[in-house]
């Protein structure tokens, strides 16, 4: 079985950068000034949203949906899915809404906090990523289990994470304490970014920043610098399409004959099983 899914844009000339860290004096911030700086150096479109300046609202509750009914039950995805149709999604998730069809690449920049993203941008995935919108569209039949996992809205853009953390690159090494980084990660690269149709690029990570002198911030600006200048032409990562015939519908499991004999975990979503992930981070 074959599929035609929208090419990721080779010339991006809008980013969106959204940036989840409370200090603005932060490497974090330094870091995001100096992707910002890169970008509009080449003559790209830039966009910030900065979620703890913003004030945004983190968490999911009624007061996303004004039209509800005060005595209907809340049911998440049936009121954002309506929400969205009827137009009365509140304004502050449609303009981030915009900002991401406006966008040829999205940014997605925060410090890794309990083995994740911070709660504020979290909140932000669950807010914006409205049913309709970014889940829950295309047709489910015998053939096909709804556009998701390399199709859906957002197909033909391109996504990046930009990850600071404490540890040392060891610590999230193959066999390190921590786990991959590429797993740990793999949540938010194959569950937030693919499954509305991203090209998903390797993340850029910085590791043991706590200890991070002047010459190591140049050094790690400039590989940041580089990554700016190539979101157009770095291969994604090779996850493999939902609907392009590697797995069986409606169980959505993987074919038999694909993998290693035996193989488990992540990997397995990965068109070459996981030899191209494992090393593929940048600092």
């Amino acid at each position: 079985m074959t599929q035609t899914i929208p090419a990721p844009t080779t010339s991006p000339r809008k980013v969106l950068l959204v940036f989840a860290h409370p200090e603005p004096r932060s490497l974090n911030g330094a870091l995001r000034d100096v992707a910002v700086r890169e970008l509009e150096a080449q003559g790209r479109e830039v966009k910030v949203s900065d979620l703890y300046a913003d004030g945004w609202k983190a968490s999911v509750d009624r007061a996303d949906f004004p039209a509800l009914a005060p005595d209907a039950r809340l049911v998440v995805a049936a009121a954002s899915g309506e929400a969205l149709t009827t137009g009365t999604l509140t304004p502050d998730v449609i303009a981030e809404q915009e900002k991401l069809l406006w966008a040829d690449v999205l940014i997605l920049q925060f410090p890794l906090w309990w083995f994740s993203m911070p709660a504020i941008l979290k909140g932000w995935v669950e807010r914006v990523y409205a049913y309709g919108f970014a889940y829950g569209v295309g047709e489910h039949s015998a053939t096909r289990w709804g556009d998701r996992y390399g199709e859906g809205r957002l197909a033909g853009k391109r996504a990046m994470l930009m990850v600071t953390t404490g540890g040392w690159e060891a610590h999230y090494s193959a066999r390190g304490v921590n786990g991959p980084i590429d797993d740990l990660l793999f949540p938010i690269h194959h569950g937030v970014l693919f499954y509305p149709g991203y090209a998903v690029l390797p993340p850029f990570v910085a590791y043991h920043t706590n200890r991070l002198d002047e010459a190591g911030f140049e050094a790690l600006a400039e590989q940041l610098r580089e990554r700016m200048r190539t979101l157009g032409t770095t291969a994604p990562l090779p996850f493999r399409t939902q609907n392009g015939g590697d797995y069986l519908i409606p169980s959505m499991t993987l074919r038999p004959d694909l993998g290693a004999p035996g193989a488990t975990g992540f990997a397995l979503h990965l068109e070459d099983g996981g030899q191209t992930a494992a090393g593929m981070t940048a600092a």
